[in-house]
């Protein structure tokens, strides 16, 4: 392994990143609606999870959900659930007025865990762009290293969300627009867990 692999792994990770799902579009919320700690806490959680499925696949969970695919989706059916279930919480509290009360640092950490825990496409995607990128028999601290770069990566880009979308200025717009912007993602994330159930 050189700079080199690891620079074409953080560029199509950063792309994936950018892209929206489920992950970036529930750090926004949860940057906005929640404030800067929240947001940056879900990010701690989507980032290790995510790190996670990188070290699983850099260890060959691929090959085992194409040996039990049962595995596979049981828990695809799991994180498409889950995904439902935050979008009907979400439209349902639509309305609710935003309080002071932060959201305790472990429930987010929770939640954004589950986001990507809930998406085992992340470990075939991860296998994909090892596999291509990298060069085989990578030793056990390459592996170790390219799991911790993963996390980094995934922890500069949800602070950097969080810094930037739970300044005043933002939050004044969230609340302002909070039932119309609340529909917008349950809406999506229903949508996502939904495609998630229909996809083979």
């Amino acid at each position: 392994m050189n700079p080199e692999h690891l620079i074409a792994f953080n560029l199509i990770l950063l792309a994936a990143l950018a892209s929206p799902g489920a992950a970036l579009l529930f750090a926004i919320r949860t940057s906005v609606a929640s404030g800067r700690i929240a947001g940056i806490t879900t990010g701690l959680g989507l980032a290790t999870m995510a790190a996670t499925w990188t070290l699983l696949a850099l260890l060959g969970l691929d090959r085992l959900f194409a040996l039990f695919p049962v595995a596979y989706f049981a828990l695809k059916i799991a994180g498409a659930l889950y995904l439902i279930y935050i979008a009907y919480m979400t439209w349902r509290g639509a309305h609710t007025r935003v309080g002071r009360a932060a959201k305790p640092h472990g429930r987010a950490f929770l939640e954004g865990a589950l986001i990507n825990l809930g998406n085992p496409k992340s470990v075939l995607f991860a296998a994909a762009v090892l596999v291509v990128i990298f060069p085989s028999g990578l030793s056990a601290a390459e592996m170790a290293f390219i799991t911790l770069n993963h996390f980094v990566v995934e922890v500069l880009w949800y602070t950097a969300i969080a810094l930037v979308l739970s300044g005043a200025r933002a939050r004044a717009r969230y609340i302002e627009l909070k039932p119309l912007l609340d529909r917008i993602a349950a809406t999506l994330l229903g949508a996502l867990g939904l495609k998630l159930l229909a996809d083979r």
